[in-house]
């Protein structure tokens, strides 16, 4: 039921992408903030305004196909009191977050499941699994994903140019992955599912 369409499903869909996004970049700009970087707060994304994160085709995929995206949040790493610390504890901070929301709303499942409050239920499913697949879909080391941003652990700084190249074409490369390679059937789904499973 929870997988199938309905008119019913995609109501319920749309509030918990609404919901995954506005955390998972709240707390980007959250912890570029706390890093040293005030680009995000001088431009409105330290909000919990959902309408400041939408990214169109990434919330179509999000409420169509469940694994999509937000619009980045603009961050100066050279603001980091640590560039490299800074530069990974803001990527991690959006997957982790929705990781997060996923496990507390787990648990208020438990408490809100046994009164057969059906319509609440599929929208508790519905918010769990959102913020896992956003969380480990964005953990793809490609640009303009969050899991790029972990690459400067690794590239050599004389060699971060390729990352900001790589960026500007980023949404066209997530595209073709997702419409010709398996990487979403065979790797984020399954995982998804796992830690879906997990929590229910």
């Amino acid at each position: 039921m929870l997988f199938s369409f309905s008119w019913l499903n995609l109501l319920l869909n749309i509030p918990a992408v609404l919901i995954a996004i506005t955390v998972h970049e709240f707390f980007h700009a959250y912890a570029a903030l706390r890093m040293g970087d005030k680009t995000p707060e001088y431009r409105g994304r330290l909000s919990l305004n959902p309408f400041d994160h939408l990214d169109p085709l990434g919330t179509l995929m999000l409420v169509l196909f469940r694994f999509g995206w937000a619009k980045p949040v603009p961050i100066n790493p050279y603001n980091f009191k640590d560039y490299k610390k800074g530069t990974v504890i803001v990527a991690l901070a959006g997957p982790f977050s929705n990781f997060a929301l996923a496990f507390i709303t787990s648990l208020i499942g438990r408490l809100v499941v046994p009164f057969g409050l059906g319509y609440l239920n599929i929208f508790i499913q519905f918010l769990i699994f959102i913020n896992i697949a956003l969380g480990i879909f964005n953990l793809i080391p490609i640009p303009p994903l969050d899991g790029s941003r972990l690459l400067v652990l690794i590239i050599s700084p004389k060699y971060e140019y390729v990352l900001g190249w790589l960026e500007r074409y980023g949404f066209f490369i997530i595209i073709f992955i997702i419409a010709f390679t398996p990487l979403v059937e065979l790797i984020v789904e399954p995982l998804t599912l796992f830690f879906f499973n997990l929590f229910l």
